[in-house]
């Protein structure tokens, strides 16, 4: 009978410890699934009626997760070209930190005009807040951020918040703005300085220069971030990108920068040195760049 028992209390002992190990097993090869799982990307979504391939985004999200962060990224093209498509290395980069990516195209000049661009890009914003939740999202943690002509539709929307509130998005739940390498924070100024270098120069004018894109001075000032910027308004962060020797956009880097310091709003600026206008775009999201350091680690003072 000792035997007996002995033999049965083993043979539980060892199931309940295989039992265990399989657990204990599977618990951490589930761990690893997720940690690999690739992210879930949904393409062409539509954010306006009717459907048409200028007002369509991409969601770009971690395989799990609830709650997560999200960042809306605006691309370049002078309002007159570029594509959602062209985001490189940053949707990896973002899903891999933890955030939900999303990219999203608008309509271009000259078939709309600027104010309408802006307001693609705040209804696609408008879109966002109503059902990045399906995708793991936060609704309430936003970033708006842009290159070149994107940086100046997410500067002017993260300050003029009127064109956000008007669908539904409240400005407390922009979190930060990135813009990356603009030149047109302050239109006016970026339209003088481009014709007194055209004069000097003896070039002609454009035929879709700043001028032309913006219209008359006071549309340039309506569409100029630096002219939002207001104590007490609820403003977020700002890390302002920029090549460090670039002449243009460095200026008006520094000018938003100013126009933000002196309001009291908390903003940054970051130089990137040995890198042009459309490399230092495409390198965000690159292992070892250096404003993507400077980004990532904006991002969670911001968030903490």
């Amino acid at each position: 009978m000792q035997i007996l028992g002995y033999k049965l209390v083993s043979a539980i002992t060892m199931a309940v410890g295989d039992l265990l190990r399989m657990l204990l097993f599977t618990g951490v090869f589930a761990t690893l699934l997720a940690a690999q799982a690739p992210p879930r990307v949904e393409r062409d979504i539509a954010y306006a009626m009717p459907k048409n391939e200028r007002q369509l985004l991409d969601v770009h999200a971690p395989a799990q997760g609830t709650g997560l962060p999200v960042v809306v990224w605006v691309h370049g093209g002078g309002w007159m070209r570029g594509s959602k498509s062209e985001v490189d290395s940053k949707p990896g980069a973002f899903t891999e930190n933890g955030y939900v990516f999303v990219a999203v195209n608008y309509r271009f000049i000259p078939q709309v005009k600027m104010h309408d661009i802006a307001r693609d890009v705040a209804k696609a914003t408008g879109w966002v807040a109503a059902n990045i939740s399906r995708y793991g999202g936060d609704p309430k943690r936003l970033f708006l951020m842009g290159h070149s002509a994107g940086a100046q539709l997410a500067a002017l929307l993260c300050t003029d918040t009127r064109y956000i509130e008007a669908v539904g998005v409240p400005r407390s739940s922009v979190k930060g703005c990135v813009p990356v390498d603009g030149d047109t924070y302050d239109v006016p100024l970026q339209v003088a300085t481009a014709v007194a270098r055209r004069k000097s120069l003896r070039q002609p004018e454009p035929k879709w220069g700043h001028r032309e894109k913006f219209g008359t001075v006071a549309e340039q000032r309506e569409l100029s971030a630096v002219n939002h910027v207001a104590a007490n308004r609820g403003i977020a962060p700002f890390l302002i990108l920029h090549v460090a020797d670039q002449t243009d956009t460095s200026t008006q880097a520094h000018r938003l920068w100013e126009s933000l310091d002196q309001a009291g709003i908390a903003a940054e600026l970051f130089g990137a040195d040995s890198t042009d206008h459309v490399k230092l775009d495409r390198n965000l999201g690159v292992a070892g760049d250096a404003a993507t350091r400077a980004l990532f680690d904006f991002m969670a003072r911001v968030l903490r």
